[in-house]
């Protein structure tokens, strides 16, 4: 065991400065420490490379798929160097086939959505189609079925014959029924969504990925784009993983690179060129423009920021 732990060693060194690691978290009895369960299946390049992934503070569930990651990557290239880093879909076993060719693939949408910003109510989806938004999406909370419904109407209505591409958050139903161009969802709510109804209506589907095992799950759905975050810390939404960072969000946009891709979380005017130079379509925001004095303008700046060249 002791040369598998120096292995892992030698990773954690190699890429310590790339900005992968986060802060290990505190632990206690109601969230104890990761443990590592070695299987008959495990060889010792996982097992270093989950080990190195726990120890830079990947939750457990990215600890695993990267460990396997690292696996595949060795016998790849025949031979253990530490300073390479997973970055091929087949490494972390995604599906070989284009979405062309995938039957179960959901709608096309721009591989670069622009500037994606996220607000509460159809009223705000009027006014960004005439600031000339390129994509924004509906998330509007309530439990009053039919405030949602006339909420969904009319922020469908508001961007007809524009350029603004509108998906709408969680209520994929009402989405279908007024005619949406998209839906987006958590990953949670692919349990409970009926898929080949969204599927079927020609709705494109936007999926949120928080890390390395949701974004592989999310690649079996092949979704029409694929959300990564939370970039930065943000309140506005309990996120189940600690914000992932510079570092972690250029690795992920790498390796899914095949798809539309969607930043999002705690982007700010300060952060969103630094974020759009990760290769990333589109960035996503919510207070950079709702909490603008300006947010017609705040719109035309952001864009001008997000330019990478």
């Amino acid at each position: 065991m002791s040369h598998i732990r120096e292995m892992a060693k030698q990773i954690v060194a190699a890429h310590c400065h790339h900005e992968l690691c986060l802060p290990l978290p505190s632990f206690s009895p109601d969230q104890p420490l990761p443990t590592i369960k070695t299987e008959t299946s495990q060889d010792q390049y996982e097992l270093a490379g989950t080990i190195a992934a726990i120890e830079m503070g990947f939750i457990e569930s990215d600890a695993r798929v990267l460990g396997k990651a690292w696996s595949r990557m060795i016998k790849d290239v025949g031979d253990f160097n530490p300073k390479l880093w997973p970055s091929r879909p087949e490494y972390f076993e995604m599906l070989p086939y284009s979405r062309n060719s995938n039957p179960k693939a959901f709608k096309e949408c721009p591989k670069r959505l622009g500037l994606y910003g996220v607000f509460p109510d159809a009223d705000w989806i009027k006014r960004m189609v005439d600031a000339e938004l390129p994509t924004a999406q509906l998330r509007f909370k309530s439990d009053d079925v039919t405030q949602i419904r006339t909420q969904i109407r009319e922020a469908v209505a508001a961007v007809k014959g524009s350029k603004t591409l509108l998906f709408i958050n969680d209520h994929w139903e009402e989405a279908i029924a007024a005619g949406a161009y998209g839906v987006h969802l958590g990953q949670e709510d692919l349990v409970s969504a009926n898929l080949d109804a969204i599927r079927e209506a020609g709705l494109r589907l936007g999926l949120s990925t928080h890390g390395y095992a949701e974004l592989v799950i999310a690649d079996r759905y092949c979704p029409s784009y694929i959300a990564m975050g939370a970039v930065f810390p943000t309140n506005l939404k309990k996120m189940p993983t600690a914000p992932q960072g510079l570092g972690r969000l250029y690795a992920y946009a790498k390796l899914m690179q095949h798809y539309p891709l969607v930043a999002i979380g705690g982007i700010d005017e300060g952060s969103i060129h630094a974020v759009a130079q990760s290769g990333v379509g589109s960035v996503a925001v919510v207070r950079a423009i709702v909490a603008s004095d300006d947010p017609k303008a705040a719109v035309k700046r952001l864009q001008e920021l997000m330019k990478t060249n």
